[in-house]
């Protein structure tokens, strides 16, 4: 009986795992062959264009904020229609100064300081509540646009049924030395089954926090205390029955993560921000046979509980080996043993300057689960603070 148990767990897992990272974006790309996205848009240029109120929160971002606003002004889109809210969340460096300066030629420019830590939940609701345009974008300091990146974000909202509306950010460069390849590879395979989940259910599950716009009717501000507000405000769109789809015209450009270790710490800080919005939003995830519930399962819930169901393989294989069920489980045992070590084989290799790409895939495998599993673990010890740290921006691999 044990065997048997054991032997379903170590399947089951394996099955889990096998879903959310390969079998579910194949079973994505097949639904969503010949589908049209939607057709009911803007004209570019059009009258009706809406106002848009763009919301960003930065703390000490003086390297990226001059070419940031430079970027968000150098637009297709009419320039009366745009304003561009920055709350400076306590920056200690030349960020409000740079912010000043240009704000004196950017009249679409509105500053509000902080003189206290807020956390970036906290900034971008005082902002929100500044504003009064019907689409609200929110951005990063270091996303820059291109020139037709607002026109393709908010012409969709010429259909009443959208409510959000998710960027394509694209990693212009990478290097061999670090992990910003892995990156960039994640990055665009994340863009494409967003993009496939808006046009076969019209739920993109969680739009990239860097540059996504927003129905202001279907806003709803994470509550201070969560660490992951753009995923907040994408699954209550889809709570509150509006469709969520990714644009992938709507085209811009962040530096790439390549040092290991901060994006571990960015990922465990997410990670423990998805653990909370799991639990506000797990009424979603039923009926699972529903496609937005769907997509919840297979695309987010499964990936972030990955590590446990790693760990609940190895020891389902640990007891059916000490019981003595045969050489496959032996072998598979060794697999699993054996893949961890090719991280420290990387980090050896790496060490003395020769970089191998399957290698450097495992390695990411591994140590970003190894943060989704930190994370899980932060959220049941409890959030302390919300106040977060940019990552470093223009990394080089160490």
């Amino acid at each position: 009986m044990i065997e048997v148990v054991a032997a379903i767990v170590l399947w089951l897992s394996l099955l889990l795992v096998a879903h959310t990272y390969a079998l579910f974006p194949v079973l994505l790309g097949w639904l969503a062959k010949g589908r049209q996205p939607n057709r009911n848009v803007y004209a570019p240029n059009g009258a009706d264009l809406p106002a848009v109120d763009i919301l960003l929160a930065v703390h000490n971002e003086e390297q990226v904020i001059e070419e940031k606003i430079r970027s968000t002004f150098q637009t297709t889109y009419p320039l009366d229609r745009i304003t561009l809210y920055i709350g400076s969340d306590y920056s200690q460096d030349q960020t409000n100064t740079l912010v000043e300066r240009l704000a004196s030629t950017y009249s679409g420019v509105q500053f509000r300081p902080f003189y206290q830590r807020t956390g970036k939940p906290g900034v971008i609701e005082a902002l929100a509540r500044e504003a009064t345009a019907p689409v609200l974008l929110l951005t990063d300091a270091n996303v820059f646009f291109a020139p037709d990146t607002i026109y393709h974000l908010v012409k969709h909202f010429r259909n009443p049924i959208i409510g959000q509306v998710g960027g394509n950010i694209i990693n212009p460069e990478h290097r061999r030395e670090g992990i910003s390849g892995q990156e960039k590879a994640y990055l665009e395979r994340e863009n494409q089954i967003k993009y496939e989940e808006g046009v076969v259910w019209g739920a993109m599950m969680g739009a990239f926090g860097g540059c996504f716009a927003v129905r202001r009717s279907a806003y709803h501000p994470a509550p201070a205390s969560f660490l992951v507000d753009d995923f907040y405000i994408s699954m209550a769109v889809l709570r509150d029955g509006y469709q969520a789809i990714n644009e992938l015209e709507a085209v811009c450009y962040e530096d790439v993560s390549d040092r290991l270790p901060e994006e571990f710490r960015r990922k465990a800080r997410i990670s423990a921000g998805n653990f909370q919005n799991l639990s506000v939003f797990r009424g979603v995830l039923w009926p699972p046979w529903n496609g937005r519930a769907f997509a919840f399962w297979s695309h987010k819930v499964l990936r972030w509980y990955t590590p446990q169901l790693l760990l609940l393989m190895l020891l389902a294989n640990v007891v059916l080996v000490v019981r003595g069920t045969g050489w496959f489980y032996q072998l598979s045992l060794l697999g699993q043993l054996g893949l961890p070590v090719l991280v420290g084989l990387d980090w050896l290799l790496r060490r003395v300057g020769f970089h191998s790409r399957i290698l450097r895939f495992i390695t990411h495998f591994y140590s970003m689960n190894a943060a989704l599993l930190l994370g899980w673990w932060r959220y049941l010890r409890g959030i302390k603070t919300t106040v977060w740290q940019p990552t470093q921006r223009f990394q080089q691999a160490k």
